[in-house]
């Protein structure tokens, strides 16, 4: 039991790498760095809710609308310049984060993931195009 006293600073730097290691490749960021983000970066902000949910009203500037649940977002974003900036935002950040993270893992460097979602967003809602 002494022993392991010596050992649980170990472990928990080992725990912290592997979560920062599992989130590494896109940037989380709060929603209200969006409008910032979007010039400074000229990202392309991506909309990875349902359809449905498209209907009811967008984040102004959101130019792509991709279903991350539906059955071929990885052929749909396998179209899509790698070397851009790409803004992902769902309702509430869960599905954003998985959507930038398979971003990621299909070769995109510059992914950001808006914590928050449409959710979170304090800006104007529009009717998608």
């Amino acid at each position: 039991m002494k022993h392991l006293v010596y050992y649980l600073p170990f472990l928990f730097l080992s725990l912290l790498s592997c979560q920062s290691f599992a989130q590494s490749g896109y940037k989380n960021a709060p929603i209200a760095e969006l409008s910032k983000l979007k010039t400074d970066k000229k990202a392309v902000v991506i909309d990875v809710r349902t359809p449905a949910e498209w209907q009811e009203g967008v984040i102004e500037g959101a130019t792509l609308f991709i279903d991350f649940k539906g059955p071929n977002f990885e052929q749909q974003i396998a179209k899509l310049d790698k070397s851009k900036t790409y803004i992902v935002y769902c309702r509430s950040g869960g599905r954003s984060a998985g959507a930038s993270q398979v971003m990621v893992d299909n070769g995109f460097k510059n992914v950001i993931n808006m914590q928050g979602g449409i959710l979170s967003w304090g800006g104007k809602i529009v009717k998608k195009p």
